[in-house]
C-alpha cells in the first residue's frame, strides 16, 4: 500500500503555527517581489480570491475582506517542510518527498495493520509536533493514493482527514467521483480532448482501450490507466534527479540602464548558477543570458534581448561563468534602454566526474580548489562572505517583501520569546 501525505494550505499553515491569531482568518501568500497570490487558506478561497491574483489589483479586496497578506518566507517553509518529512520517516523507511508539502510513503509488510488508524496516527503526530495540518490518502497505487488524499481533503468530517481505498468497491466509487481534469498526470490538453470524447471521470478513462491510450498518451498514459485500475506501475523515486538546466533570474527593484550595473547583476546570477552546479556536482557546456525592459511601462516599447554562448570547456567555476556571462551580455546590451529583468541559464549539464578535457583550451586547474575553498567559507556563514571581483561587495540581492513574517525557526533573533510572570 501507498500513502500520500499532503500538508493542508502549507504556506498559510506555516504562518499560522507561529501566529495563532490567524486561525480561521483568510490568509494569502504572495510570490517573489509580492507580485501575485500563490497560496491561499480555505477562508481566502471561500471569499473568491483566485490563484495568481495580482497583489496591486487586489489591494482593496484584501482590505475589504481583512485578508492577512504575507510575502513568501521560503526559509520558514523549507525548514518546516524538513521537519514534517523527518516525522514521516518514523513511520516507514520507504518515502519519496514529492514536493515541499507532500510525500509518498510505501508500506511493505503491513498486511496486519489497520492502515486507516495508522494514517490517523501520522496526522496527529505531524500536527502535534509541528502544528501543520495534513490529509492522508491510502491506496494500492500512487495514482489512487492521490485520489484518496483528495477525498480526505474534500470530506474532513466524514474521513477525519484520512481515506483508505482498500477494496474494489471503494476504488470504483473513487474513480466515479474524480473529474478527469483532477486525475494526477492528466493535463489541460489531454482533459480537453478526453471530455470532447465523452470521458468526464476517471472511471470513464479506465474504460478506454489500451491501444488508444498508448497511441494518444504514450506509455505514461498507459501506466496511469493501470495505476487507476489498481496495478502498481509507479515505484517510489528515492534518488534525487539532477537538473538538466539551472537558472537564476531576477526582476530588479529599480530599472537599470548603465552597463556597469547590469554587468554586476549578470555576473552575480552566473556565480549563483555556478554554486548550484557545484552543489549537484555538475558542469555546464553552454549558457543563456537575457535582459528585458519593463513590459508594464506604457510610455516605452517593451524590448527583450537574449543570446546563447557555447563554452570552450565544461565548467562550474564561478570565475569562468562570470567571465563568459559578461561576454554574452556585451553582445546583447543596448544603450539608452532601461532594464527591469535579467537572467542567466546554464545548460548542457553533465556530471563533473565525466568532464572531458579539450585539446586546445582548458580551464585553469587551480579554479577547482579555489571554488571548494570559497564554498566552504560561505557555507560557514549565513551570507556569502567571499565574492568574485565582478560582484558588488556591499550589495546583496533583496526582493520586495513588504509583508514578510519572521524566520521563526532559522534565525536566532526571530525565535519566539515567552514571558513568564
Amino acid at each position: 500500500m501507498f500513502a500520500l501525505v499532503d500538508c493542508n494550505n502549507f504556506y498559510a499553515s506555516c504562518e499560522r503555527v507561529f501566529q495563532p491569531q490567524l486561525h480561521n482568518k483568510p490568509v494569502a501568500i504572495l510570490s517573489n517581489h509580492d507580485g501575485c497570490v500563490i497560496a491561499r487558506s480555505d477562508e481566502a478561497k471561500a471569499l473568491g480570491l483566485p490563484m495568481g491574483a495580482p497583489a496591486f489589483k487586489y489591494a482593496s479586496f484584501f482590505k475589504t475582506h481583512d485578508v492577512k497578506v504575507f510575502s513568501s518566507n521560503y526559509p520558514l517553509y523549507g525548514d518546516m517542510s524538513g521537519r514534517v518529512m523527518k516525522i514521516l520517516e518514523q513511520f516507514t523507511p520507504d518515502i519519496e518527498v514529492y514536493s515541499i508539502d507532500e510525500a509518498f510513503l510505501q508500506f511493505k509488510g503491513y498486511d496486519d495493520y489497520d492502515l486507516s488508524a495508522y494514517g490517523l496516527q501520522i496526522r496527529k503526530r505531524v500536527l502535534k509536533w509541528t502544528g501543520i495540518p495534513t490529509c492522508v490518502g491510502l491506496a494500492p497505487t500512487k495514482a489512487l493514493a492521490k485520489i484518496a488524499n483528495k477525498i480526505a481533503r474534500k470530506y474532513p468530517k466524514e474521513t477525519q482527514g484520512v481515506h483508505c481505498i482498500d477494496s474494489e468497491e471503494k476504488r470504483i466509487k473513487a474513480l466515479k467521483w474524480t473529474p478527469i481534469e483532477k486525475v494526477w498526470g492528466i493535463g489541460f490538453r489531454h482533459s480537453k480532448r478526453l471530455k470532447a470524447m465523452g470521458v468526464h471521470t476517471a472511471a470513464d478513462f479506465v474504460k478506454l482501450p489500451d491501444s488508444w491510450v498508448k497511441k494518444h498518451m504514450a506509455i505514461v498514459g498507459l501506466r496511469l490507466k493501470k495505476e487507476l485500475l489498481g496495478e502498481t506501475t509507479l515505484a517510489l523515486e528515492q534518488q534525487v534527479n539532477t537538473k538538466k538546466a539551472i537558472a537564476t533570474t531576477r526582476t530588479f527593484e529599480n530599472e537599470l540602464s548603465d552597463f556597469k550595473d547590469v554587468k554586476e547583476r549578470i555576473s552575480t546570477f552566473a556565480i549563483n548558477c555556478a554554486e548550484k552546479l557545484r552543489t549537484q556536482k555538475s558542469v555546464c557546456t553552454a549558457l543563456y543570458v537575457f535582459i528585458k525592459t519593463n513590459r508594464f511601462k506604457k510610455d516605452t516599447p517593451y524590448k527583450s534581448y537574449a543570446t546563447v554562448l557555447e563554452l570552450p570547456y565544461p565548467t562550474n567555476s564561478s570565475i569562468s561563468l562570470s567571465k563568459y556571462a559578461i561576454k554574452a551580455l556585451s553582445n546583447i546590451y543596448k544603450e539608452k534602454q532601461y532594464y527591469k529583468k535579467a537572467g542567466v541559464i546554464v545548460m548542457g549539464l553533465t556530471p563533473h566526474n565525466n568532464k572531458q578535457f579539450m585539446l586546445f583550451e582548458n580551464e585553469n586547474p587551480k579554479h577547482q580548489t579555489l571554488m571548494q575553498t570559497i564554498d566552504q567559507i560561505n557555507k560557514n556563514y549565513s551570507t556569502a562572505k567571499v565574492k568574485i571581483g565582478q560582484q558588488d561587495i556591499k550589495r546583496t540581492w533583496k526582493m520586495r517583501q513588504q509583508h514578510l513574517s519572521k524566520k521563526f525557526t532559522t534565525n536566532i533573533n526571530d525565535i519566539i520569546t515567552v514571558k513568564c510572570q
